[in-house]
């Protein structure tokens, strides 16, 4: 089994857990747009491939795919997620699978307002939303929205260019300057996230981690600290069945007198998911299996509290002309 992980970039740490967890089985292979993303030199084999906005980037990743026998493919940022899923039948014309959820959602997943509009339907608990600045001007004055708010792009990830807004002229001044922003409700409540795996034969849920953020830094958690608690583990479970998430996904949850909320997901491994594969929660064996024809077991909560995570900086050093080079750039 030999698995092409897309976008790789600063994860280097996902990249090595799947190297152990193929040793043996496979080849892990990387690429990315950049030949200074340290993560490539973490894999097998890497390639360095356009941007996934250049119109060869699809038959490069093809081409790949063909040259390395690849059996499944992932990608690491949010973007690239709805590209591999709009062309799933494409990728298992060729053997691939994609490991990842339907494009319907992947563009749900991306999309603020899409994703509460569904919530809402749903009845979860979930930050109010609003596109029209006018109708959010109207819910402060009966009462039912007040500040400061969050502004940001309805489409995004990262937490880039999310703004705080605490009166309406800031309100003003930044949807002036930009289309399509998003007004949410500032959620004040202990922020919560969930690594949660979906096999992609049975479609059960087969696996949740959850911590307690403790610190955030560039929109990714820096550290917290693991819990348990089977009212979350319902939710979640009945949550993710009932959207229809395949694979991999990071669940942004917030914890407000006593009610969850949910937030945001990404249908992919999230900045904070080294946390859990440490805690015993190796997904990446869940992947493998799934490529093998093998339906994962339930297994829901079977790690440790309160373990901590604290992350911190590391340098990748190469040199011109051994690592980094041309030879691979396709």
């Amino acid at each position: 089994m030999n698995i092409l992980i897309l976008s790789v970039g600063t994860r280097d740490k996902v990249v090595q857990y799947f190297k152990k967890a193929f040793d043996g089985e496979g080849v892990v292979v990387a690429s990315d747009c950049s030949e200074l993303a340290p993560a490539i030199y973490e894999a097998d084999k890497y390639y360095i491939v356009p941007k996934i906005t250049d119109k060869r980037y699809l038959e490069v990743i093809f081409q790949i795919c063909r040259d390395e026998n690849i059996d499944g493919i992932l990608s690491l940022i949010d973007p690239e997620l709805s590209l591999l899923a709009r062309h799933r039948q494409e990728f298992e014309a060729l053997g691939v699978t994609v490991v990842g959820s339907s494009y319907e959602l992947c563009e749900m997943s991306l999309d603020k307002y899409q994703m509460y509009r569904w919530l809402l339907s749903r009845q979860y608990h979930c930050a109010q939303s609003w596109m029209d600045k006018n109708k959010f001007y109207q819910a402060v004055a009966d009462g039912s929205a007040k500040y400061p708010v969050f502004v940001k792009p309805a489409r995004g990830s990262a937490s880039i260019s999310i703004s705080e807004a605490k009166d309406k002229e800031t309100v003003e001044l930044l949807m002036a300057h930009k289309n399509n922003l998003l007004i949410q409700e500032y959620l004040h409540g202990t922020e919560i996230g969930a690594d949660v795996y979906i096999d992609l034969i049975s479609g059960e849920v087969v696996s949740i981690f959850t911590k307690r953020k403790l610190k955030m830094r560039a929109g990714e958690t820096d550290k917290a600290v693991s819990f348990k608690e089977p009212r979350l583990f319902e939710l979640i479970d009945r949550f993710v069945k009932e959207a229809g998430y395949r694979g991999q996904i990071d669940i942004d949850i917030f914890e407000i007198d006593g009610q969850y909320y949910i937030s945001e997901v990404n249908p992919r491994f999230g900045g904070g998911y080294p946390h859990a594969y440490e805690c015993g929660v190796d997904h990446m064996k869940l992947v493998l299996n799934n490529l093998r024809g093998i339906a994962n077991v339930r297994k829901i909560g079977a790690y440790d509290e309160e373990i901590y995570m604290m992350k911190y900086n590391e340098v990748c050093v190469r040199k011109k002309g051994e690592d980094i080079s041309e030879e691979k750039r396709v």
